[in-house]
């Protein structure tokens, strides 16, 4: 791994852990065995890091969450597949995901922070929801709903889902399980 990429997945465990207020460069750099100067060299800012931090795995996320979803034999079945990559994703990556949440254009820790690029980054995902969905609607396995609506519905229950997993203190068994069965149950065509 180069000393760039060991500053990318410091800055993703430090944020992730931290939050953005309370990480610092030096943290970063002390974490993935650096000089300091080096995280600046490639990143700039902390702000830049920390952008950049999350949309290498929101990259990284979606290529796998895709390739998984090819499995499917119709839009229901690579939209189920894609859900619990997405969950899959999350606990596979539990040290770095939480830096996800952090940046999200739907935080609140930074609001200052112009996250335009990495709402970007997040519309993909609802993108391919939305394109899942289509497929079913088209294919029969799904059945007719609004969209976009429904793509913004089911991304928001995978949030709220991984949000309860790594941010509240509730200890919910199956959650990530129950949660992808729920958002079958509900667009299935019966």
């Amino acid at each position: 791994m180069s000393k760039k990429e060991r500053i990318l997945l410091a800055a993703q465990e430090q944020f992730g852990e931290h939050g953005y207020t309370a990480t610092t460069l030096k943290m970063v750099a002390d974490h993935a065995g650096v000089a300091s100067g080096l995280v600046s060299h490639y990143y700039g800012n902390k702000d830049n890091l920390f952008l950049e931090s999350g949309r290498e795995l929101i990259d990284q996320m979606l290529n796998i969450l895709t390739d998984k979803a090819k499995e499917g034999k119709n839009g229901l079945e690579a939209l189920g597949i894609f859900v619990q990559a997405y969950f899959d994703f999350t606990m596979a990556n539990r040290t770095t995901f939480p830096t996800l949440l952090r940046s999200s254009p739907f935080s609140d820790e930074y609001p200052h922070l112009d996250r335009t690029h990495i709402a970007d980054k997040f519309k993909q995902l609802i993108d391919r929801i939305e394109e899942y969905i289509g497929q079913g609607i088209e294919d029969g396995s799904i059945r007719e709903v609004p969209l976009p609506h429904t793509s913004y519905l089911v991304y928001g229950n995978i949030v709220g889902a991984v949000r309860t997993e790594f941010l509240t203190p509730f200890q919910i068994d199956n959650l990530f399980k129950e949660a992808c069965q729920f958002i079958i149950r509900s667009l299935a065509k019966t």
